[in-house]
């Protein structure tokens, strides 16, 4: 199999050919079709995560493909299987990581790596899917949906005509976005600082947005909902500053803010703490609370039925040789999602 490698933080990947084991314990092996490529994968490469002590390791955590092989112990999935790989924990064994090598040389990973044409995973990290839904659009499914829609179905819940403030229009405030519209929320309104990706958030359902390089935020907000302030505020951008006006922006007596993006290793924020008392809440989202098993075929059929946009979502395609060039696309804002495609998968 080939496999991008991280040897060196701030330092390019390496696309190599891996060795590995036949499929142990509770492993499934699976040839990749596709795989998202997440901001989360900018800061641990570029060691906004602290130290890494799994050097060298491949990377990717959303992808999607057809099992080619299990082994001991594996129920949920057989050869064949279309399936989703998903960094969250679903039903099924928790395997060890698998033995990868290159040269003799230990390559570290964790129970689910994507960024490379075939990966053996843990049983709990695949969900097996109906085999008509296209599989480059079922990546997105294991991060960018589960964590943006999900915060949006499983963590907020808003009622129909609420006011849902999405910060950063990339593809998981995308996600969020159109799983606010499918609520029925009064009104969705988009925050970035890029026009292009505000465009894109007025596609995807977006009734209002605002460019955070041009405009106040909060005020703009404020004066968006009568100066209530937003029912829910979900930030996508994994930016301190924005963490803080999603707080600042919702509405007292209520008001939710949901944080599902990454700041880096131990840098905080601030909140008036008065805020709370005034009854504004804030909470983190571990994956949209996302049940895999559950909530996976669900987005499915969404988009096989037309309801979830995610030939859209894709505004960039890279070969895995060019898998520095779909990271630096998602670090300077430029995609919506980026996903790397394996030819004849």
């Amino acid at each position: 199999m080939r496999a991008a490698i991280l040897y060196e933080l701030n330092k390019p990947l390496v696309v190599e050919d891996l060795t590995a084991a036949d499929p142990g314990y509770g492993q499934v092996r699976v040839r990749i079709a596709a795989s998202g490529v997440c901001h989360t994968q900018i800061s641990e490469a570029r060691g906004c995560r602290g130290p890494d002590k799994f050097l060298p390791h491949t990377m990717g955590h959303e992808g999607a493909g057809v099992v080619e092989a299990i082994g001991p112990g594996v129920t949920r999935v057989k050869a064949g299987d279309h399936v989703i790989l998903t960094w969250i924990k679903g039903p099924g064994i928790n395997a060890a990581p698998p033995a990868y090598a290159v040269g003799g040389r230990k390559i570290n990973a964790g129970q689910i790596t994507t960024f490379q044409d075939e990966a053996v995973v843990a049983e709990n990290r695949v969900v097996p899917i109906r085999k008509d839904m296209p599989l480059d659009k079922a990546a997105l499914i294991g991060c960018a949906v589960a964590t943006g829609a999900g915060a949006v179905f499983n963590t907020a819940r808003p009622k129909p005509g609420s006011a849902v403030l999405v910060f950063g229009a990339g593809g998981i405030g995308l996600c969020a976005i159109q799983a606010a519209a499918l609520t029925n929320a009064g009104k969705v309104i988009a925050v970035d600082i890029h026009d292009h990706k505000l465009a894109l958030a007025r596609a995807f359902g977006a009734t209002h947005v605002v460019n955070a390089k041009t405009q106040d935020v909060v005020p703009a907000v404020l004066e968006l909902t009568g100066g209530r302030g937003a029912d829910v505020a979900i930030e996508a951008a994994g930016i301190r500053e924005t963490m803080e006006q999603a707080f600042q922006s919702i509405r007292a007596d209520g008001g939710l803010a949901i944080l599902i993006g990454n700041l880096a290793k131990g840098m905080p924020i601030s909140i008036d703490p008065f805020m709370l008392i005034c009854g504004k809440q804030i909470v983190g989202s571990w994956g949209g609370a996302t049940d895999p098993a559950q909530d996976f075929p669900r987005y499915v059929d969404l988009y096989m039925t037309g309801k979830l946009k995610l030939d859209e979502l894709i505004t960039h395609r890279f070969r895995l040789d060019d898998v520095n060039a779909a990271l630096e696309a998602v670090e300077q804002g430029k995609a919506g999602r980026a996903i790397i495609e394996f030819p004849g998968r």
